[in-house]
């Protein structure tokens, strides 16, 4: 078997279909050992599905402690020859593994050259995430599940979609003990943990914080933490009024959503209204279809909001004597951008009892 050569360190059409069947085969071989704590590059789990799994724990812990994983430059950071000893574990298959090394070869186009690199996943390849994904199940969930959990005191979970990993524990000291050996273990691999990013996050629910044993004796307060593009928070349900794990847009996606959806309507104000409404709403059934979580509504009712208003004065610029409310609010009668609707539940999966602790 013989493969195409990469033109300026990016694969060819014919290498993507190559390497598209080489990660069919890899997906197949590996898909009987991936844990049920991973989510990413796996057929029939989404993102959702792993929000779902953080929501789920978090409330039958009562919040508990959170490691959020940070790996600095992850795709970049793959030791080739890590990688390879990880795939000899599981794969014979000569021809599979000469293809997999000729593509960590290639190499990557810098500044008009083409530089080769001991680390770092393939450049453009749609091989990259699954071999990414490979090496964090060894780095990390055989290790998490098979060495940490049964050497802890109380409950534990890691819910992992790529190199975005967070870990819930029950009790304070066992998550401290793991967050002090996460360097030690990356670090055996060739990754390095961002210091600042990785952290540790107290989450019980705000009716159960111990108090500090201080002057004032002041309550502890409940984090947040950060996943998969939301910010997983407590919040007193507006129905029961009970202490409930709520979900919401992180402030970093929502900004960069809105100054993308702002750059676009001043680049594209003299299209026909027409087309812009069609773009305009392609992107927004995009952000629902994805941020549209049970308890997310404010966020995107502003979203909406931000484009609408965005969207009015781009068209004011259009117009040499400007456009009034009364004339934007007839065009977007004519013209009207979906509003967010509640997004349908993910689809649940099943996970094997001999797996759960």
């Amino acid at each position: 078997m013989q493969t195409t050569q990469f033109e300026d360190g990016v694969p060819t059409l014919e290498d993507k279909l190559l390497q598209r069947a080489v990660a069919m085969v890899l997906e197949t071989a590996y898909e009987q050992d991936v844990l049920d704590c991973s989510y990413g590059f796996r057929p029939g789990r989404s993102a959702q599905q792993a929000l779902d799994v953080l929501h789920r724990e978090a409330s039958r812990m009562a919040g508990g402690w959170i490691v959020e994983l940070d790996i600095r430059k992850y795709f970049d950071s793959i030791d080739h020859e890590r990688l390879r000893k990880v795939l000899h574990g599981r794969i014979h298959d000569g021809v599979i593994l000469r293809l997999i090394g000729k593509w960590l070869k290639a190499g990557v186009l810098e500044d008009g050259r083409i530089t080769h690199s001991e680390s770092g996943s393939p450049q453009g390849g749609v091989i990259s995430p699954v071999l990414a994904n490979i090496f964090l199940h060894e780095v990390l969930d055989q290790w998490f599940e098979q060495m940490v959990r049964p050497r802890l005191r109380g409950r534990a979970h890691l819910v992992r979609y790529a190199d975005d990993a967070v870990m819930l524990f029950e009790y304070e000291e066992d998550a401290r003990r793991v967050m002090a050996v996460l360097p030690k273990r990356f670090g055996k691999y060739g990754l390095t943990l961002h210091p600042e990013k990785t952290r540790l996050v107290p989450f019980k629910r705000p009716d159960r914080m111990t108090p500090w044993r201080g002057e004032d004796d002041r309550p502890n307060e409940s984090g947040t933490f950060n996943s998969l593009g939301f910010t997983i928070h407590w919040g007193k349900s507006p129905i029961t009024g009970q202490w409930v794990v709520k979900t919401r847009t992180a402030a970093d996606r929502f900004r960069r959503t809105l100054n993308r959806i702002s750059k676009w309507c001043n680049d594209n104000c003299h299209e026909p209204l027409e087309r812009q409404q069609k773009v305009l709403n392609q992107k927004l059934r995009g952000h629902y279809g994805y941020y549209g979580r049970k308890g997310n509504g404010k966020r995107l009712t502003s979203l909406l909001h931000w484009a609408e208003r965005s969207w009015w004065r781009a068209l004011r610029r259009r117009s040499q004597r400007g456009l009034s409310w009364d004339a934007l609010s007839r065009s977007l009668k004519r013209y009207p951008l979906l509003t967010p609707t509640r997004a349908r539940p993910a689809k649940r999966i099943r996970i094997s009892k001999s797996r759960m602790r």
